[in-house]
């Protein structure tokens, strides 16, 4: 099966292509990890281009789709997982979601990436791989799970704790959606772990002018 992988979960975007078989496992054939920022709506289209380049394949060669749900900023959030939409439903295929935190590292561990807002994103996983806590996001000083920890190292220090660096990879998001793509039907609807309310809202009451 081969499976396009997206994931805008972080200032990092992720596009990838790789085969996934029950049996076989998963061999990544490409991948593009491009710094964007808050740029994910205007980079994203042209790093899904670029992997299938790599690869020399083309849309009408997927047999599915994988995307990350964050948690994450509500903006790029929301360009991943419509993008991951359209392409899915243009093309008929399969659409699967995973949290992006599971897609960083593997075996036991707790994930850390930043939250803005001087928190972290945070999940926590068993020797299986398998999440056991979380999604969260909270302050690291107050974070009180064991490591080790992996992810963003930048903190490190707040942690008391190394933090081994660690990103969302493609291979990472199909290990993830390996249970889904094994059976399709038990994909559920693609619903973003936003975990909180975005940065920017819009004004509630309009402020009355006062004339001099």
């Amino acid at each position: 099966m081969l499976v396009l992988a997206l994931d805008t979960a972080t200032p990092t975007l992720v596009a990838g292509l790789g085969r996934w078989s029950a049996d076989a496992g998963i061999e990544v054939l490409a991948e593009r990890a491009v710094p964007s920022g808050n740029r994910h709506a205007e980079l994203l289209t042209p790093a899904i281009r670029g992997v299938l380049a790599d690869a020399g394949l083309g849309m009408t060669d997927l047999d599915a789709v994988v995307t990350g749900l964050g948690p994450g900023p509500f903006t790029g959030l929301r360009v991943g997982v419509v993008t991951a939409l359209t392409l899915a439903d243009a093309r008929r295929l399969p659409v699967v979601g995973v949290c992006s935190l599971d897609a960083v590292g593997s075996g036991a561990r707790t994930v850390v990436t930043d939250a803005r807002r001087k928190e972290v994103y945070w999940a926590t996983y068993g020797d299986d791989g398998r999440r056991t806590e979380g999604p969260g996001v909270v302050r690291p000083e107050e974070l009180g799970r064991p490591g080790p920890f992996v992810g963003d190292r930048a903190f490190a220090e707040r942690l008391a704790s190394p933090v081994t660096a660690a990103d969302v990879t493609t291979a990472g998001l199909l290990r993830a959606a390996s249970p889904q793509l094994a059976d399709p039907s038990s994909a559920g609807p693609l619903v973003p772990l936003y975990l909180r309310r975005p940065d920017a809202t819009p004004p509630t009451a309009i402020k009355a002018v006062t004339r001099a």
